[in-house]
């Protein structure tokens, strides 16, 4: 039997990136509304209670209020959205960082997809901290930098004009009060005494993100170096199809520099480690649209239904 998908916010950019991942399954039928009625209360409610799973691509307030249109018992819901990701009850939908997480996605019956610049700090923070590397009360910092995708549709048609303002010709630092809507899940998620001090930047191309933590070796538990965090986060992402950990050194291939779009239209994540033995970087390279959204999204999908991870994604 097929599973029910209704995608509510379908039009949005990650409703459609998640409409395309399903274009060749045979497992799934696709619940449709009518376009002109697709902000209808009572035709998205209807949708909703029909489906088996629900995903909400939307924004924070109209995702809290399509979960209370829930009434039928065995309807599931993925919520891209920021609403959701620290609340309880709430499975977080990282599934490579415990065996727990795992778990609460597959039985879970709401999962809040993780944010994009989250994906990327979570993805080097969380092991280091769980593996007692990394002191909760370190005083960290980040930087992010994204494809103008990840500010939805305003963003990309301002990107798009021919018309606009020639500072979009190059990177753009924002959330300069320090309140980036990501840095709640960033620092619950790896239990941060300190919120993070993060510093995103927009850049003109498309999709694809490189987040970077920048680490003071001494002020690490035991005596760490590139090589050694290189080996534990190896071991810590070991047969996870989604997560690599890029050979020790692998930056070399590119010239010594690392592109945020590398990964456009792929679904994975790369992890690189480098620096010396003062200082250490790890940074991560992924799709803010693919394993930072709708491949995030797809995967607990995936998870929930029993198919393998990387089902009907590009990895």
């Amino acid at each position: 039997m097929k599973t029910k998908i209704f995608i509510d916010g379908s039009e949005g950019t990650t409703g459609l990136r998640i409409n395309e991942r399903f274009m060749n399954r045979d497992d799934i039928e696709l619940i449709t509304i009518d376009p002109d009625l697709r902000k209808d209360v009572a035709e998205r409610k209807k949708k909703i209670n029909e489906s088996d799973i629900t995903f909400l691509c939307l924004p924070d307030a109209a995702a809290r209020e399509a979960v209370q249109l829930v009434e039928n018992d065995h309807v599931r819901i993925i919520d891209s959205s920021t609403a959701h990701r620290t609340e309880a009850g709430w499975a977080y939908g990282f599934p490579e960082l415990s065996p727990e997480h795992r778990k609460s996605i597959k039985e879970g019956r709401f999962v809040a997809v993780p944010g994009c610049h989250a994906t990327g700090f979570i993805s080097l923070v969380y092991p280091l901290t769980a593996g007692d590397i990394l002191p909760s009360d370190y005083p960290i910092s980040s930087f992010s930098i994204t494809g103008n995708s990840g500010g939805g549709k305003k963003m990309i048609a301002e990107y798009e004009d021919s018309n606009r303002h020639s500072d979009y010709s190059a990177p753009r630092e924002y959330a300069m009060s320090q309140q980036h809507k990501h840095l709640k899940e960033m620092q619950k998620i790896t239990e941060l005494e300190r919120v993070p001090l993060f510093s995103p930047i927009v850049a003109d191309y498309y999709s694809g993100m490189l987040v970077t933590v920048p680490l003071y070796a001494d002020l690490l538990k035991g005596k760490q170096t590139p090589e050694s965090i290189h080996t534990y986060l190896s071991e810590f992402y070991a047969n996870q199809p989604l997560v690599h950990v890029m050979p020790f050194g692998a930056e070399s291939e590119t010239n010594g520099f690392l592109s945020g779009n590398h990964l456009t239209g792929n679904d994975g994540l790369n992890i690189y480690v480098t620096g010396n033995e003062d200082r250490i970087l790890v940074s991560s390279q992924f799709d803010n649209l693919g394993k930072g959204a709708s491949g995030a999204a797809i995967q607990c999908l995936n998870i929930m239904l029993g198919c393998e991870d990387g089902k009907g994604l590009n990895v």
